[in-house]
């Protein structure tokens, strides 16, 4: 093989194609963000065009790898564009340098959609903040994704404070409705995975299964046989985070039968 085939290989390899098509993602969802409202647009106009900018970069100097790493075509003078010559050396140099630019503006790339995901969060679009999340994880960029994945759960956490702060053994059935409510607002909107996210939702089961269970004793209704209530409210699943939503859905199913209970609306 020669050294020019060997320079050719990178270049020519199908994952470059697809590094090209990821590299536009976030450009692409910023485009859409900029038409999709011309008031949010004014706001986040210089996020969106720094992001444009450095892609069109980034495209130039990948474009740049694709040509220099194309062998020569025997009659076909000038393939590899103006200047560029035969001489490997010279094309391995030229074609280090477009990679070392690549992979600097790359970097830039990522940046730049993070400030761009940073900002969409500051304004509450937590649904735009995880397609974005979404893209660095499928480019590769996993620890930058798993940063905005944890600031996304954070923000969702922060806006459900209150009722979760207030669950307690003995909550009233407005605290108990708000906060089925947030606990299910969490395990869909937060990443799954979100450190400790499951766990953190499952030691607030205990007592609000305690609650719903307190109402039926005092109206003297009996929990259903078959019903884990009293298995949670005795903190039953404590080691078990991976059926959180399946507790959660049974808290629930008890309370909203305890409501709609005739007497009880």
């Amino acid at each position: 093989m020669t050294t020019q085939e060997r320079i050719a290989e990178p270049a020519m390899a199908p994952s470059v194609y697809l590094s090209l098509r990821q590299a536009v993602r976030p450009a692409s969802y910023a485009h859409f963000l900029l038409a999709e409202d011309q008031e949010r647009a004014g706001q986040l106009a210089a996020e969106c065009e720094d992001l444009f900018f450095l892609t069109r970069e980034l495209l130039k100097a990948l474009g740049l790898v694709g040509i220099l790493g194309v062998p020569d075509i025997p009659d076909i003078p000038g393939v590899l564009g103006p200047g560029l010559g035969e001489d490997g050396g010279d094309r391995q140099a030229q074609l280090l340098g477009a990679y070392a630019d690549a992979g600097l503006l790359w970097a830039k790339v990522v940046g730049s959609t993070m400030a761009l995901a940073r900002a969409l969060l500051d304004r509450g679009d937590r649904d735009a903040v995880r397609r974005l999340a979404d893209f660095l994880a499928e480019a590769g960029e996993d620890g930058a994704a798993t940063e905005l994945k944890t600031a996304l759960g954070q923000a969702v956490w922060a806006e459900h404070r209150d009722p979760l702060r207030d669950i307690s053994n003995t909550m009233p059935p407005a605290a108990i409705g708000a906060a089925v409510d947030a606990l299910r607002a969490v395990l869909l909107e937060v990443p799954e995975d979100y450190p400790d996210r499951n766990r953190e939702v499952n030691r607030f089961l205990p007592p609000l299964a305690a609650s719903v269970h307190a109402i039926m004793r005092a109206q003297q209704i009996a929990v259903p046989y078959g019903s884990r209530l009293e298995h949670i409210a005795g903190g039953g699943v404590a080691k078990y985070p991976d059926i959180v939503k399946l507790s959660l859905d049974e808290i629930a199913a008890e309370f909203e039968g305890l409501v709609n209970r005739p007497g009880n609306e």
